[in-house]
């Protein structure tokens, strides 16, 4: 059995998802120990425990210390299951994260699955239901993966209530690389979404992207939608895609920030990425990271710094693959991959 040290790296919950979801990929068993244990609130929060549970019942894995609040888990996968599956997170916890454990797990299934969550579309530390749905996953198609989304309900902190629905299909061919080696974006994509919130948000957000885009004479499309949630909230969502790579950057509201504010974080973060030469940014990077590193072939892209998730990947992507090198070079303002295999 594989024992993973669920407090190393940025001790969080990215090693525990990804530890996770490699066990089921490759049927190793595995014991995470020490989990979350840098935190306030150490151990399996609600969203944890719901994205283990639901790769337990499609890995029908044995499992010990699957419960909320545990600091130690034991992993046993046994088979790839396959079919139609609901589950709730039953808080506001993140469905896309929730998501992104089981693509990666089931990327290799044999028969379709799909899976209806509950939970929270647009919420903090986790990437916005845009971000996944524009930056993150028409990168991992493009590298061969089949999967499809809908968003039927967003869901905001506290109360969520969102839904979505995933659906994974057997892959038709071996893991392509990322080759994002000569990008110059000069167009900007976003959408701005308003739940039970004024108009006169999203249009202060994108009044503040446009004045920022034009001093770096980017031009800027924004889209605006509304509807009905359960939690108040807004969410702004900006990327830049083109054949040469894929950046992206979220904003978030926060009772008591001003929208012109999340608005420039957002877009002084994506000009930032654009201006200095990254093909990728850098929470793309760390959610690719273990598809990169799966796909028989060399990637190439650059990213401005690598964070805490992206080492933590790297690390928890070596236990189970000790012969994988991926190392990050200096180039100019960047870090260019070179992933070789020994």
């Amino acid at each position: 059995m594989l024992h993973i040290d669920g407090s190393y790296g940025e001790g969080g919950g990215q090693i525990l998802r990804t530890a996770v979801s490699l066990s089921v990929l490759t049927q190793t068993p595995v014991k995470i120990d020490h989990i979350r244990s840098n935190r306030s609130n150490p151990g399996l929060r609600p969203q944890h425990y719901t994205a283990l549970s639901i790769m337990k019942q499609l890995s029908d894995a044995e499992t010990t210390g699957l419960s909320v609040a545990s600091s130690a888990v034991t992993f046993k996968p046994r088979r790839l299951c396959s079919g139609s599956f609901e589950f709730d997170i039953g808080t506001a916890g993140s469905m896309v994260l929730v998501f992104q454990t089981i693509l990666l797990g089931m990327i290799f299934t044999k028969k379709p699955v799909t899976i209806r969550l509950r939970g929270g579309s647009d919420v903090r530390w986790a990437p916005s239901w845009d971000y996944f749905s524009h930056v993150f996953l028409p990168v991992v198609r493009g590298m061969g993966v089949s999967v499809s989304v809908q968003l039927l309900k967003r869901g905001y902190y506290p109360k969520g209530g969102g839904e979505a629905e995933l659906t994974i299909e057997p892959m038709k061919n071996e893991l392509s690389p990322v080759f994002f080696s000569d990008y110059q974006p000069r167009t900007i994509h976003g959408h701005i979404h308003l739940g039970n919130l004024p108009d006169h948000i999203a249009k202060r957000m994108k009044h503040s992207v446009l004045k920022k885009a034009v001093e770096h004479d980017v031009t800027v499309t924004i889209q605006t939608e509304r509807s009905d949630t359960d939690s108040s909230g807004v969410v702004l969502t900006l990327w830049s895609a083109a054949d040469g790579g894929m950046i992206g950057s979220v904003g978030l509201g926060e009772r008591g920030v001003p929208a012109e504010k999340i608005a420039s974080i957002a877009v002084d973060s994506l000009i930032f990425d654009m201006s200095c030469g990254a093909s990728i940014d850098p929470f793309l990077c760390d959610q690719i990271i273990p598809y990169v590193g799966l796909a028989k072939d060399d990637s190439v892209f650059r990213v401005r710094t690598l964070s805490g998730h992206a080492a933590t990947n790297l690390l928890t992507l070596k236990q189970f693959f000790p012969d994988l090198n991926m190392l990050f070079v200096k180039d100019k303002d960047c870090m260019r991959l070179m992933k070789k295999t020994d």
